[in-house]
């Protein structure tokens, strides 16, 4: 119930936790001396030597007490507050750097909503686990030897002696259910994990569930999840209500022995009143430290069981650090025989071989599913390739550091990310050092700039990732950012997909200005788009079926031929339509 590995990874709260300790001892002995004088008083009273004086002095003396009891009360929170506060901040600095450090392959290790269930619920249960279990684990032990002593200076270690070995009676209770609740737990945050992964995928998917009606379904998968999740909870509280009788038996039961051991040896004649009085009014305090440990008992196991995920996730295998370094110069990219699958079984590409050549204008189509931007995706390094070898610039891309990497090559995609923020600030995020003069040049340059002067100019509001841009915007918005940081290698994936055909227009122009001076792949399934790319390569179930220019793909290639004849054909009946 003790993980070294947090104490070892948060040492600075240690000392948050040892004044915590310090200051709990410190409320026992107030509380010892608050009940010694009563006794001393119950005694005085008894043999009618109380008087005025000595009640004001008890009084004042008691009062005094109370204040210092109030002030290491405050204390005990404080430093729970510090100890808990510490170890959060160094877990989900820990969470960050290790998503830093394994890069794009990330997403291999974890899923987006298991990153932020351990970042945010996770790191809450090690709050409660530091600020709360760890102190009281140690002051559970330290309370009753403090109180074994002060009994027996009192008059009788007899009863001490039976109170401090009935005391283990309850971290014993704790110890039974200790292997049930871990493996109850590690399944209650698995299928919490499981149905917070759901939810998040089915918000991110509200619009496509509703345009092919398959809210239901997913509703009903929800439910399903969640009931699965509710007999698990009920699971967890029945065994933490259970551990609760069971510790309760054992912590009052003790107390009422030491009462009942204390009137008998009182009645013996072996103890005075007061000595007596002190021991039944402190009785309880023998077991309160180790039941109050027990009531933490559930936290401290939550604790555990987001500790060991994190864990797991920390120590997953990091790639090699890559110190390779691009130049501006000899960009060339080189795809030989790779092959690639993203569970390990069913094969996204193979043997695929590709030579894309610096400052061309490079196209790869095919139908959708045909491994398209997987291609792109291992350019970019977010996957590991098992078989084959892709190089830029003659050096392996597992072997290039990242920064160089998004330095020289930028992706746009259909689904490019835009932040909560100005204009301003999404755009200098590609070149933190570019002045408005720049920004309003690239935004004129794609042809968006008058939209945002009927707005607030640069400072235009964007919200989460520019839901108040209509598709051709963002996506104009989108090259206008990949223009500004003025790659040497540009990748657009389908960056002309579901957008106005003005839009398409002013990007494809954009595109083919941009490949004149630089190495532009354009990924896409609309073959009209590449007919002037130097070399088109065209993709069928994760082959290349064939490889060149549009005129000798028409002859050399079927697969190639078919997907343009079918296009023209709709293209022209599209036509057609409309002019009826």
């Amino acid at each position: 119930m003790f993980d070294k590995r947090l104490m070892a990874m948060c040492p600075e709260s240690k000392k948050y936790i040892v004044g915590n300790i310090f200051c709990q001892w410190i409320e026992l002995m107030m509380n010892a001396l608050m009940i010694y004088i009563i006794a001393g008083a119950v005694g005085k009273l008894y043999r009618g030597e109380m008087t005025a004086k000595s009640i004001l002095l008890s009084l004042g003396i008691l009062a005094c007490v109370l204040i210092v009891r109030f002030f290491m009360t405050k204390k005990t929170t404080e430093m729970s507050y510090l100890a808990s506060k510490t170890v959060k901040r160094v877990m989900r600095e820990q969470i960050y750097k290790k998503i830093l450090r394994l890069g794009n392959t990330y997403r291999a290790h974890a899923t987006t909503a298991e990153l932020v269930q351990e970042s945010v619920e996770g790191v809450e249960q090690l709050e409660s686990y530091f600020g709360q279990y760890v102190p009281q684990f140690f002051y559970a032990f330290l309370a009753p030897v403090t109180l074994f002593v002060l009994f027996g200076i009192a008059g009788s270690f007899k009863v001490a002696g039976v109170l401090l070995v009935c005391v283990p009676l309850i971290p014993g209770a704790i110890m039974m259910v200790q292997k049930i609740a871990k493996k109850l737990l590690s399944k209650y945050w698995g299928r919490y994990a499981k149905l917070g992964s759901t939810f998040l995928e089915n918000l991110q998917g509200m619009t496509t569930l509703k345009t092919y009606k398959a809210d239901a379904f997913k509703n009903e998968q929800m439910n399903e999840e969640s009931e699965n999740f509710r007999r698990i909870t009920m699971k967890v509280l029945t065994m933490q209500l259970n551990s609760i009788i069971i510790m309760d038996f054992f912590a009052y039961g003790g107390a009422a022995l030491g009462i009942a051991l204390a009137g008998k040896a009182f009645i013996d004649g072996s103890l005075t009143l007061e000595s007596t009085v002190f021991m039944i009014l402190l009785s309880a305090d023998f077991f309160l430290p180790m039941r109050k440990l027990g009531s933490y008992f559930h936290v401290a196991m939550n604790g555990m069981a987001a500790s060991d995920r994190i864990f797991k996730f920390l120590s997953e295998q990091e790639p090699k650090e890559k110190a390779a370094v691009l130049t501006e110069k000899g960009l060339n990219i080189s795809l030989s025989d790779v092959s690639f699958s993203y569970d390990g079984a069913k094969m996204v590409l193979s043997n695929v071989s590709m030579d894309i050549r610096e400052n061309s204008f490079t196209g790869i189509v095919g139908e959708s599913g045909s491994g398209k931007s997987t291609v792109a995706s291992l350019i970019m390094g977010r996957n590991t390739i098992k078989k084959g070898t892709l190089t830029i610039a003659g050096l392996n891309v597992a072997d290039i550091n990242e920064d160089s990497l998004f330095k020289n090559i930028n992706y746009v995609g259909i689904g490019s990310t835009f932040f909560k923020g100005t204009v301003r600030e999404n755009l200098l995020m590609a070149n933190p050092k570019a002045c408005d003069e720049m920004l309003w040049s690239v935004l004129a340059e794609c042809d968006i700039d008058g939209f945002f002067k009927e707005e607030k100019g640069l400072d235009t509001l964007l919200i989460e990732n520019a839901g108040n841009l209509s598709g051709g915007q963002k996506q104009r918005l989108a090259l206008a950012r990949a223009i500004l940081h003025d790659a040497k290698v540009y990748i657009f994936d389908e960056a002309t997909s579901n957008i106005d055909i003005e839009s398409e227009e002013l990007i494809l122009s954009e595109i083919k200005k941009l490949a004149r001076t630089n190495t532009v792949i354009m990924i896409t399934h609309r073959l009209m788009n590449v007919t002037d790319a130097d070399r088109i390569y065209c993709m069928e179930s994760g082959r290349v079926s064939g490889a060149g220019t549009h005129a000798k793909l028409l002859e050399t290639d079927a697969i190639y031929k078919n997907l343009w004849n079918t296009q023209k054909e709709l293209e022209e009946y599209g036509k057609g339509g409309a002019a009826v």
